[in-house]
């Protein structure tokens, strides 16, 4: 089977890479951002046919320090739209962060290869678009995050008409039990400390701020043709029950597993077969006892923000995921709190004209002008600071 990775270089890209080598997989391509040195190693490595970077600087400097191998580089989003629609490549893991990867995600729906997805906003602000799409040209879309991966496997010989409520788990982030009050004096530092999990910076922050489970309802809606009020989230720390779903007659079904996302990565590459690993096991008489809570949506309030433009559907969503990527990306760098990240998305949805029935033009042209919002929100706090 032919692979290629949008996203190589990041943190679920590195671990695609791992999964490919263990299983024999042929990397037919690598895509990356602006990580050129990265990309270099990974090509040497793993042999591609095709490499792309979206920074066409970066790309042309890859193009000159690989020039001794048969791999042929390219730059910019048509050179990444080739690289996912190759005719050797059978499946697309598409793993980079943000709206980013929504362009060629639905190119390589259009040219028929099936997609192994780990980009939460492909489906947060298209969702209709892209599930249509992949019904039109006969697709598989197979998650790769963990917890929509649990709810596949529970479903899994089971009837869809049968599932009356999903249950998504949450580990609650470095912050759970926090106070509204303690959350206002948090760091970048104490939010990208993760109890559980190893992932890039901006998820990391979303898990912290619980947007990255809002996301996730949103993501599940789309996946498995539910409604906001059939998704329940649950605060479970251990990070072992990876979600779980509860059917008509009462009965609840739940996917266990070490917090490892090499599991649901194979997975999504192997399925319908599941391929023998070295990979961690769980010992549930070490673990003990497993916990569950609410969520605290006051302390929390990107989960309900989040709920919100489920239940809104249309555009709401794309404004609000570029307006927290826009917000976190300003925390990260220090130019707002943590608590101003849903103050931020708040306002924006608020002053947002929502569109019920979205083209994927609308769907970009709403991430530009929210994006653009959102900065001009955060100009005016930075300026109130400065004022005397």
């Amino acid at each position: 089977m032919g692979i290629s990775i949008l996203g190589s270089t990041g943190s679920i890209g590195k671990q695609a890479l791992e999964v490919c080598e263990s299983l024999g997989l042929n990397i037919i391509s690598l895509i990356a951002g602006s990580n050129a040195s990265l990309l270099e190693e990974q090509v040497r490595k793993y042999r591609p046919l095709v490499a792309a970077l979206y920074d066409e600087e970066a790309a042309s400097g890859l193009r000159s320090s690989v020039a001794d191998l048969p791999c042929r580089v390219l730059g910019g989003m048509n050179g990444i739209i080739e690289a996912v629609t190759l005719r050797e490549t059978d499946t697309v893991l598409t793993s980079v962060v943000g709206i980013a990867g929504l362009v060629p995600t639905i190119a390589a729906i259009e040219a028929g290869k099936n997609i192994a997805l780990s980009n939460k906003e492909t489906l947060v602000t298209a969702g209709s678009i892209v599930m249509e799409k992949a019904r039109e040209n006969g697709v598989e879309i197979l998650p790769v995050d963990s917890e929509h991966s649990a709810i596949f496997q529970c479903l899994a010989g089971n009837r869809r008409e049968d599932a009356k409520k999903i249950i998504l788990t949450a580990s609650g982030g470095p912050f759970r039990g926090f106070t509204p009050q303690q959350m206002r004096k948090v760091t970048p530092e104490q939010a990208l400390r993760h109890p559980n999990w190893s992932m890039g910076d901006k998820i990391t922050i979303d898990s912290a701020s619980l947007m990255n489970k809002g996301l996730e309802v949103i993501e599940a809606m789309w996946l498995f043709g539910m409604k906001p009020d059939d998704i329940e989230v649950v605060i479970h720390k251990e990070s072992i029950i990876h979600s779980m779903v509860e059917f008509v007659d009462g009965s609840v079904m739940a996917q266990l597993g070490a917090p490892d996302m090499r599991i649901p990565i194979q997975l999504a590459l192997t399925w319908p077969e599941r391929a023998a690993n070295s990979f961690r096991r769980i010992s549930l008489t070490e673990i003990g006892s497993l916990t569950f809570e609410k969520p605290d949506m006051e302390a929390f309030p990107c989960l309900g923000l989040a709920y919100r433009a489920a239940g809104t559907g249309g555009t709401l969503p794309a404004a609000m995921n570029a307006a927290n990527e826009v917000a976190v990306a300003s925390f990260l760098k220090r130019e707002i709190g943590f608590c101003q990240i849903p103050e931020i998305i708040g306002q924006v949805m608020e002053e947002h004209r929502v569109n019920t029935r979205p083209s994927l033009d609308d769907i970009i042209d709403t991430d530009l002008t929210s994006r653009e919002m959102a900065a001009d929100i955060i100009r005016r706090y930075a300026s109130k600071v400065q004022d005397p």
